[in-house]
């Protein structure tokens, strides 16, 4: 194959691994990032993500002589965004051209197109990571100001080549909580190129992370992944990590759920002991406390396969309690402990766009880096054990809450002669509009409550949540009446219903 002669400046498509070509622009690279070795390539820019990465020559082509070619070939969304992005780009750069002619003054255009070099280093360095000293190099060559504001101060961005069922939106950030007094403003975005560093005042600093990606996408870790609990959001979390590569060793109490990650490439394990005997760290996700105790303390439990070093993350919403009793149990046999609960739906977990809360041990979270890319778009570090149990038990109760009163409003729309799907339709040009309210509306009027995220579970959070409540002496009266109606909902047989079947305690 011939070889591309490409020049800074230059559109490309680049493509990366197993995912389709997407379009891009060559650029500077910064000059405090670590340089590829082995493999010719260039440092790219891709429009709609506002990501960069090197890629090799061979996996680039000219962006005009293939765009036809391309857009055959690609029909998604966000695939199309991009290519929209492209031609604003063009349209942008003819303009300026247009203005630029006949001054005579130099200021504000651009150098010259340049070669790039070609940086020759090892594959396994093909790192992307950048600082934020480093950003200021990328935009210098970029038209569009998004670099700094989406890596420094709004959302980072991990690239994700479009291709369905791949995730559809590519960001993903950590957030670290200082343990400082202001925890409102140590709470830094990052993408998943940087990690936030706490300095000794406590503060928190944002600085090169270690190389988790390769060619643009999650590298996962070498560490050996095990995971029990294949429920609605286990089974989305495995099938991701699979998917970005990991080795994982599966176990479910349902032993033919476990049939189809099998034959996605997982591997079987007999008992939760084998399991975290077998794996550096082990994931759970089970239903609630009772499960999640005797999954770790029962007959051939995750506590006899502990030795020192191996890691243990509990993802089940449980109490603050149990949280405190397995980290006890787990670091007594030299164990390391994390709680990592996740905020989200079934249908959020196929997509790898969950939202990871963890606490603990920090090293285990940070050992967890590539896991968590592959399942969430964000990850919170909350602190000590215990602390992201009581977060998350409060956004369900939030959640829970909300959704009986919805459900509630549907009911009084209807009861007084007012049509339920304009009020639905005033409902989400409003201020809380959101794809949370349309969905669950939707499959309300349309009768479907088929589990996105059980009825039980979240009746379970709020009264987790309530007795939260009443052990730190707060009063929960609107978290105490939602609760009362998913227990009327229960007593109508919807227990295993998605939780917008809380209508159905209305209407009976």
């Amino acid at each position: 194959m011939a070889t591309v002669h490409l020049r800074i400046g230059d559109l490309v498509w680049g493509k990366l691994g197993r995912y389709p070509p997407w379009p891009g622009k060559v650029v500077s690279p910064p000059k405090d990032l670590k340089k590829p070795r082995g493999k010719k390539c260039h440092f790219v820019k891709f429009f709609g993500t506002e990501d960069h990465a090197w890629i090799k020559v061979e996996q680039l082509k000219p962006y005009h002589a293939h765009k036809e070619e391309m857009i055959k070939i690609n029909k998604g969304k966000r695939f199309q965004q991009a290519v929209d992005a492209v031609e604003d780009f063009l349209k942008k750069a003819k303009g300026k051209e247009q203005n630029s002619d006949g001054k005579g003054d130099s200021k504000g255009k651009k150098t010259p197109n340049k070669p790039l070099k070609i940086l020759e280093e090892d594959d396994e360095d093909l790192s992307i990571y950048l600082s934020l000293s480093s950003l200021k190099d990328l935009t210098d060559s970029d038209p569009e100001p998004s670099t700094i504001e989406r890596l420094g101060a709004g959302p980072g961005s991990g690239f994700k080549w479009e291709s369905s069922p791949v995730k559809d939106d590519p960001h993903f950030h950590h957030f670290l909580l200082s343990q400082s007094e202001k925890p409102a403003s140590s709470m830094e975005p990052i993408s998943k190129r940087l990690k936030i560093v706490e300095e000794d005042t406590g503060s928190t600093s944002i600085q090169a992370a270690d190389s988790t990606a390769i060619n643009g996408s999650i590298t996962p870790t070498d560490k050996r992944i095990g995971f029990l609990g294949l429920g609605l959001m286990g089974s989305g979390i495995v099938s991701n990590l699979l998917k970005m590569g990991h080795v994982v060793t599966v176990w479910n109490r349902t032993a033919e759920k476990c049939d189809l990650f099998i034959q996605e490439g997982a591997r079987l394990g007999r008992t939760p002991a084998e399991v975290a005997s077998m794996c550096d760290i082990t994931f759970s996700c089970v239903s609630d406390p009772k499960a999640a105790r005797d999954l770790v303390m029962g007959p051939s439990g995750v506590l006899q396969g502990i030795r020192p070093g191996k890691c243990y993350v509990e993802m089940s919403t449980v109490d603050p309690e149990t949280i405190t009793e397995l980290s006890q149990v787990i670091t007594s046999r030299g164990g390391r402990f994390l709680e990592a609960p996740v905020a989200g739906s079934q249908q959020l977990s196929n997509d790898g766009m969950l939202v990871i809360l963890a606490a603990g041990d920090r090293t285990v979270y940070e050992d967890c880096s590539s896991c968590f890319q592959a399942m969430g778009k964000t990850s919170f570090f909350l602190g000590e054990a215990g602390n992201a149990a009581r977060m998350m038990l409060i956004l369900n109760m939030v959640q829970g809450s909300f959704m009986a009163t919805i459900a509630e409003g549907l009911t009084l729309a209807q009861a007084t002669g007012q049509s339920q799907q304009t009020f639905l339709d005033i409902l989400c040009q409003g201020q809380m509009a959101s794809t949370f309210v349309d969905q669950k509306c939707q499959n309300i009027l349309q009768g479907n409550f088929k589990p996105d995220y059980y009825l039980k579970h979240i009746q379970k959070d709020l009264r987790l949540a309530i007795s939260m409540g009443d052990m730190a002496n707060h009063p929960t009266p609107m978290a105490a009446a939602a609760n009362e109606v998913y227990k009327r909902a229960k007593a109508l047989d919807q227990s295993d219903n998605d939780i917008s079947a809380v209508y159905r305690a209305y209407i009976h």
